[in-house]
């Protein structure tokens, strides 16, 4: 099946950097150098962040600062946050939070489209796991927290295979009809290709005209790039990824699934890369470059970004000469401080 290119004017970006990102690193991030670089995201013009995970502490450690994250988020600016929302508990949680000021706008409840996959991540079949997230929704709704509603394992599950796209269907039905306001599809193990997402997309398009959806890919086989544009030129203008290509499959017994990079679909070079396509995106590009190396500072080792490295591309280079333009990798050269 081929489709018309229908490549938005500009995007929607979330950072995920301070959740997905972090979330499988044995890094313990400081809360401070969290909030440092949710802050940096904020001040170059990342749109939406996701800042956090309501998962259970003693699971996720590095989340076990979740409420002091969000107490601590600079309030003065248009960003958006969400956080990811396991459960009924991990909501009450948040909830206290919304109550007392300091909540998000938005959270992400997710259900794998494998079920064998959501035995292992979330303990929960998909009934009990629909069953939850619509009470979940019912209480989100009441007090005006928008709801990302996520599909995972769309493209194929690293127990399961290949996983059928009626099962893909059945959750996108649930959560549109449940009220969501987004519907992410998740590449949760990185198998995605653009020819599989240009034909799981058309089939979803056409079965559910009214949902807008959301294009989160894992780059652990170096196609997050290619399938973050492909989505895009369907007309897909909700994108997300992470700052150096880092980022979390969670453990689910598959032996195979921990080999290799994990991670999103690198922030820096999908960023540059859409700029160099005319796609607005509202961030600042060379301020995000410098936020990419000072993220490798706090997590003490090399992420996996081109652009960082190879600089942008330098369409002039003669002007660097003239001492009027940047020249080949002087975005290189900058350092945070």
């Amino acid at each position: 099946m081929s489709y018309q290119s229908n490549r938005p004017d500009a995007i929607e970006y979330c950072e995920c950097w301070t959740r997905d990102g972090l979330q499988s690193i044995q890094t313990q991030v400081p809360t401070e150098h969290k909030l440092e670089m949710l802050h940096g995201m904020i001040d170059v013009g990342i749109p939406e962040m996701e800042v956090t995970s309501f998962s259970h502490p003693k699971l996720l450690p590095q989340f076990a600062d979740a409420v002091d994250v969000l107490k601590g988020l600079r309030r003065d600016h248009d960003s958006r946050f969400r956080v990811l929302m396991p459960n009924m508990k991990g909501w009450e949680r948040f909830e206290e939070c919304v109550k007392e000021g300091y909540g998000a706008h938005k959270i992400i409840l997710m259900i794998s489209s494998s079920e064998d996959h959501n035995m292992k991540n979330f303990r929960a079949d998909h009934a009990e796991a629909m069953a939850d997230h619509a009470a979940i929704m019912k209480r989100a709704h009441a007090i005006g927290v928008e709801i990302v509603g996520c599909v995972g394992t769309v493209y194929g599950c690293a127990i399961k295979g290949d996983v059928p796209q009626s099962d893909v269907d059945k959750l996108t039905h649930f959560y549109h009809e449940e009220g969501a306001q987004l519907l992410m599809l998740g590449d949760t193990t990185g198998q995605a290709n653009p020819v599989q997402v240009e034909r799981i997309l058309s089939h979803l398009f056409q079965k559910f005209p009214d949902t807008e959806f959301l294009a989160h890919f894992h780059d652990t086989r170096g196609t997050g790039v290619a399938n973050s544009m492909t989505a895009v030129n369907m007309g897909i203008k909700w994108v997300d990824g992470s700052l150096g290509a880092i980022g979390g499959q969670p453990a689910v017994g598959a032996a195979l699934y921990h080999l290799g990079y994990k991670g999103n679909t690198c922030t820096e070079d999908l960023i540059a890369m859409l700029d160099e396509c005319g796609i607005k995106t509202g961030i600042d590009i060379d301020k995000l470059l410098q936020l990419g190396r000072r993220a490798e500072e706090v997590v003490g080792f090399p992420m996996r970004s081109n652009v960082i490295h190879a600089g942008r591309v330098d369409h002039d280079p003669s002007a660097a000469e003239k001492g009027s333009g940047p020249g080949v990798g002087a975005s290189v050269e900058t350092t945070v401080k």
